[in-house]
C-alpha cells in the first residue's frame, strides 16, 4: 500500500494544478447570474472523469443546475461504492473581508496549517473534498485496478436544498444502487485527530417579511405614529428565545430524541477544548441553550438563528426614513425525532400569532432537510476505521456535526443503503465565510484514506 503515498508525492503538484482550476470557477448556486459557471463547473467534472476511464460519463439536465453522474462497474459480484458529493459553493459576501478574490486560489501558511492551506470559496466545502475521490480513483486505476465497482453523482445544489435531486435519486433507484454511500462535506477533530461523523442535524430555512405603511415614510412626519417594521420585526425575533435560551416556537420540542446520560457521557468525551473553542472565533463567553455543553449544543440539540436582517436604509450618512419593509431570513437546525415540514409549519404559525395587527406578515419556505443519524456497527464504518487508522494511527472518533446535509437522509429512504460521511475539514477552515481554506495534509492525508477505504471495504464486505 507503500504506493499510494508514492503516487501522491510523485502527482502532488498536478493534483493541486487540477483543484485549483476547478475552485477558479465561480459556482455559486444561489445566485442566477452564475448559471453559465456551474454549467462550466459539471462539463469540467465530467471531462475528469471520461480522463480517469470510468463509464457513462453524464450530465443529466435538471430545472435547476445539473448533476454529473459516470460509474465504473469492473465485477457485479464485488460491491458497489456511491460516491456523492457537491459542485456548487456558498456566495462569496462579505466580499470586502476576503484577504484576496475568493476565486484565485492561493496557498498560504497559517498557525493551524503550517505545510500551507489553500484559500478560496469552495476549497474545503465541498470542492476540495468532493475532488479527494477523484484522486483517489485516478491511484486505483492506475496503480493496480479498483478494488470495487464506483458511482460517482455529484450535484450542483447542495448549497441551496438539492431539491433536484431528490427528484433524480427517486427517478433513478436502479442507476444509483449501492452497497454503501460514501461522502466527504463534514469535518474532523483536528488534523492529528481523525473523527467519522455518525449524525447531521436537519435544516429548515425560512424568510420573514413585514410591510407596515404602503411606501417608506418621513420618519419626523410619521414617527410614533405608525408601527416601524424594522422594530416590530427586532422583538418578534427576540422573542423566539427564553431566559434559557430556549426557542418558544410551541410544539417545537414535541419529538426531540433526548440522549440517554452515558450517550451524552461519550460524545463530551471527544477532545474539546473550550478555550480553544472561543479563541478561534474570537469570543469572551460561550452561549447557548442551558443545561447543555457545548459539544451538545452544537450536535444534539436544535437551534434557531438570524442568518439576515435588512430594511430601512443603509447607505453611507444619514436619511431620516421610517421603512416599508423589513426582512430577516432565518434557519433552524433540527435534531433526531424532528420533521422539517413539520417545523416549518409551527414556524410560520406562531410567526403570524405574534406579529401586531399594524403590520403585515408574509414568511416564505425556502429549503430544508432531515437529521441523519448512522450506525457505527456496520462494515462501511469498519472500512472507514481501518483506513483512517492506516493513515493517522488513531482510530477515529464517531461524532455528530451540528450542520446539514440534507439529501442524506432521503438516500437512506429510496436507496435503501448508508451513508459513511468521511470528512477532511477542520472547524477552523472557516466554511461559509471569508477567507475559507482547507489544509494541504488534510487534503492529500484525505486521497490516502479513502483510497484505503476502498480496499478494506472489499476485504470486510467477502468476509
Amino acid at each position: 500500500m507503500d504506493k499510494i503515498k508514492d503516487y501522491i508525492e510523485s502527482n502532488k503538484e498536478r493534483f493541486l494544478d487540477e483543484l485549483f482550476e476547478l475552485i477558479s470557477i465561480p459556482s455559486v448556486s444561489a445566485k442566477q447570474e452564475h448559471k453559465k459557471d456551474l454549467r462550466k463547473t459539471a462539463e469540467l467534472l465530467k471531462n475528469h472523469f471520461v480522463k480517469l476511464g470510468l463509464n457513462n460519463c453524464e450530465i443529466h439536465e435538471t430545472k435547476g443546475h445539473p448533476i454529473v453522474y459516470a460509474d465504473k462497474i469492473i465485477d457485479k459480484t464485488l460491491p458497489t461504492i456511491l460516491i456523492y458529493g457537491h459542485y456548487d459553493v456558498q456566495p462569496i459576501d462579505p466580499i470586502e473581508l476576503w484577504d484576496q478574490d475568493p476565486f484565485k486560489p492561493y496557498i498560504k501558511k497559517t498557525s493551524i496549517h503550517p505545510e500551507g492551506a489553500i484559500f478560496a470559496r469552495g476549497a474545503c466545502d465541498d470542492k476540495g473534498q468532493m475532488f479527494m475521490h477523484l484522486k483517489a480513483i485516478e491511484i486505483m486505476v492506475n496503480s493496480d485496478q479498483l478494488p470495487c465497482n464506483v458511482k460517482l453523482m455529484i450535484e450542483g445544489e447542495e448549497e441551496v436544498g438539492s431539491d433536484n435531486l431528490e427528484l433524480f435519486v427517486k427517478n433513478n433507484r436502479e442507476k444509483l444502487s449501492n452497497d454503501i454511500i460514501l461522502v466527504s462535506d463534514t469535518g474532523m477533530i483536528s488534523k492529528t485527530i481523525p473523527s467519522i461523523t455518525t449524525g447531521l442535524r436537519g435544516l429548515s430555512y425560512m424568510e420573514v417579511e413585514i410591510t407596515g405603511p404602503n411606501r417608506d415614510l418621513h420618519s419626523g412626519h410619521y414617527g410614533g405614529t405608525v408601527a416601524n417594521p424594522i422594530n416590530v420585526l427586532s422583538k418578534m425575533i427576540e422573542s423566539l428565545h427564553d431566559s434559557n435560551n430556549k426557542i418558544t416556537i410551541p410544539g417545537f420540542y414535541d419529538n426531540v430524541i433526548e440522549m440517554s446520560f452515558s450517550e451524552r457521557e461519550r460524545l463530551n468525551s471527544a477532545p474539546f477544548e473550550i478555550k480553544d473553542f472561543k479563541n478561534s472565533i474570537g469570543l469572551k463567553k460561550e452561549h447557548g441553550e442551558i443545561g447543555y455543553t457545548t459539544i451538545e449544543r452544537q450536535s444534539i440539540r436544535p437551534s434557531l438563528d438570524v442568518n439576515g436582517i435588512w430594511g430601512g436604509y443603509t447607505g453611507q450618512g444619514a436619511k431620516t426614513v421610517l421603512p416599508s419593509k423589513a426582512h430577516a431570513k432565518i434557519s433552524m437546525r433540527l435534531v433526531p425525532g424532528q420533521n422539517w415540514k413539520r417545523i416549518n409549519k409551527l414556524f410560520t404559525k406562531h410567526i403570524k400569532k405574534i406579529a401586531p395587527k399594524s403590520v403585515y406578515v408574509n414568511v416564505i419556505e425556502h429549503h430544508g432537510g432531515q437529521p441523519y443519524v448512522a450506525p457505527i456497527d456496520t462494515i462501511g464504518f469498519k472500512a472507514a476505521s481501518k483506513a483512517y487508522l492506516d493513515v493517522f494511527g488513531l482510530e477515529p472518533i464517531p461524532t455528530r456535526d451540528g450542520g446539514s446535509i440534507p439529501i442524506i437522509a432521503l438516500f437512506e429512504q429510496e436507496l435503501k443503503s448508508k451513508t459513511i460521511l468521511m470528512g477532511f475539514g477542520l472547524d477552523t477552515d472557516a466554511i461559509h465565510s471569508p477567507n475559507e481554506h482547507f489544509g494541504l495534509s488534510n487534503f492529500f492525508n484525505g486521497i490516502e484514506t479513502i483510497t484505503k477505504f476502498h480496499y478494506h471495504f472489499r476485504n470486510l464486505f467477502k468476509d
